[in-house]
Order: C-alpha cells, then sequence, then structure tokens
C-alpha cells in the first residue's frame, strides 16, 4: 500500500483534530494509503517532522492553518528529496483553501484532494525564508499574527475584524523602500508593501489572474494614509480591480530586492505568522515546482497549462 503521514496542528482553527482524523482514515485506506498522524508541539514543529520523514512516503498532509503548511513547505524544501504535499484547511482565514477550490468541510476537501492531480507550484522566499502565498509589511498585516489564539478560536474569523477595526483607528506610519526590479530601481514612502503568488488575503480577494506555475509573483504597493482614503480604496478594491485603484501600484516580477531606511515598526507577516528575524534588506525570488496533489475543479484559474471543463 501507498503511505500517507498526515501533519496535523491541533491548535489550528475550532474544529475537533482527532474526530476528523478519525473520519480521514477509512477514506484514505479505500484510496490505497496506510496512514500515520504526527501533531505538532510547538511553533517550528511542522518543518522538523517532515525534514525527518523517509523518502519512501507517497503523500504528506497538511491538516491546519496557513501557517502550519507555510511550515511544511519550508521543510520539505530543506530536504534532499522532496515529498509530494497537499494541504486541509482547518485555520481561521484559510486563503489557500478557498484558492485550491476547497470548502469548509475537511471530509469533502480530502475526499476532493484525493481525487486530484499532481501540479507543480512556484513558491516565493524572502531572505530564505519559503512563502507559499504572501509576504507583507505595514499597515493591517500584523493583524494575523497578534491577534490572539484564543480569540481566534472563539470569535474565528471575527477575531480579524475586531482587530482591524482596532489598527484602522490608528496613526497610518509611512516606511522608506528603495527596491530595484528587473534593473531597475525605485524610491518612495510607503504604508503598505505586499508580495503574493494568490488571489486572497486575509479573507479579502485581492487579485483575479494570479497562475501559481507562471515564474511570477504579484507586487501591491500603497502610500494611501488618510482614514477617508483607505475606506475609498477599500471600497473601490472590492468592487474593480485593485491593480487600477487611484493609490495602489501594481506589478509582476520574478526578482525583487527590498531596502528599508530603518527597521520595520512591526515585521513582515509571512503566510499569517511574523518573519522571525527583523532585517532591513530582503531578496524575494522563486522556488519552481513543488509538487502538490490538488482538487481539479479550480485548476483551470490558477495554472496556466490548465483549461476549463
Amino acid at each position: 500500500m501507498k503511505r500517507c503521514v498526515i501533519i496535523c496542528n491541533p491548535n489550528s482553527g475550532h474544529n475537533k483534530k482527532k474526530v476528523i482524523v478519525s473520519k480521514f482514515k477509512p477514506i484514505l485506506e479505500e484510496k490505497g494509503y496506510t496512514t500515520e498522524v504526527k501533531y505538532t508541539k510547538y511553533s517550528g514543529h511542522a518543518e522538523k517532522i517532515i525534514q525527518n520523514l523517509s523518502n519512501n512516503i507517497d503523500l504528506v498532509i497538511s491538516l491546519g492553518g496557513d501557517g502550519t503548511f507555510n511550515e511544511v513547505v519550508t521543510g520539505n524544501i530543506k530536504r534532499k528529496e522532496r515529498l509530494l504535499l497537499s494541504h486541509i484547511p482547518l485555520g481561521t482565514a484559510n486563503d489557500l483553501g478557498a484558492m485550491f477550490g476547497m470548502g469548509k468541510n475537511p471530509i469533502n476537501n480530502l475526499k476532493l484532494v484525493l481525487d486530484g492531480k499532481i501540479k507543480g507550484i512556484d513558491i516565493c522566499k524572502i531572505n530564505n525564508q519559503p512563502f507559499v502565498y504572501v509576504a507583507g509589511l505595514g499597515k493591517f498585516v500584523d493583524i494575523a499574527y497578534d491577534t490572539p489564539r484564543s480569540q481566534k478560536q472563539r470569535l474565528g474569523y471575527f477575531a480579524y475584524l475586531v482587530n482591524a477595526l482596532k489598527i484602522f483607528n490608528t496613526k497610518t506610519q509611512l516606511f522608506e523602500m528603495e527596491y530595484t526590479c528587473n534593473g531597475e530601481t525605485y524610491k518612495g514612502l510607503y504604508s503598505l508593501a505586499l508580495i503574493c503568488n494568490a488571489t486572497r488575503i486575509g479573507g479579502i480577494k485581492v487579485f483575479d489572474d494570479v497562475k501559481m506555475d507562471d515564474n511570477k509573483f504579484e507586487v501591491l504597493l500603497t502610500n494611501i494614509t488618510t482614514k477617508k482614503d483607505i475606506i475609498k480604496s477599500l471600497y473601490l478594491a472590492k468592487t474593480s480591480d485593485i491593480t487600477k485603484v487611484p493609490g495602489f501600484y501594481f506589478f509582476r516580477t520574478d526578482n525583487l530586492k527590498i531596502k528599508l531606511k530603518d527597521y520595520p515598526r512591526k515585521n513582515w507577516c509571512i503566510d499569517g505568522e511574523k518573519l522571525k528575524e527583523k532585517q532591513k534588506n530582503f531578496d524575494i525570488s522563486i522556488i519552481k515546482d513543488l509538487k502538490m496533489l490538488l482538487p481539479k475543479k479550480e485548476l483551470y484559474r490558477i495554472f496556466t497549462d490548465e483549461k476549463q471543463n
């Protein structure tokens, strides 16, 4: 039989993990897998777990939030032989799951995955720290890692909205940034920088045309500071193409170097978690072709070589 390892974060979301896992096992067995479950015990544990798995594992399923999957991907990239991955979302925002065409029912999501297709996806890295879908700096990005876990478990996605309202009422700080892309260097003052390879961020749809295999990532910058302009921009972003909203600057690239004049007040948010090291210089690039088993129904939206059935 094939071998599957589930790496489960018992603290993600508010679902009953052991009940879910018990329902996973017969579904996986029916598809020809023996299943081993490994529960994470601390931050960074998922990375270590996958690094220590043997090479004869046929599938590794990340069961948790986007941050858990980031750890699984990071550990997999550090292996000499990478393993096939999938991700079943159990977190608060679950941006990746939504982009991959998954709903809120983890049992149904597992069935979609097991009937899915293997695809190679682009993974970004910032100073050698991989991120699957977003790295952000500036206004609002610290909501994901500063919102208490107990609050997220109690209130779900509403916990983010509560903290977003608190941050909205604080003064918006600008940071001085120089960035180099495709041999050209630019300077400016910005309130927010987003580097993405995703359609959704923080539960909000941001981009329409994002491909996970085009060797590009999306960059969105803004210098908006006033409450009035923030509200106006958020409204326009919901009703039109955010890349065309005044005050936002958008481009796609496969290479980006950023220099900050000062250390950031709040550090980068990487897939919902805080980047541990504070630095002023950042190099963003792409790691190609990480293999994932994904549901079929949304592949045409996020891969260049897929067509809608």
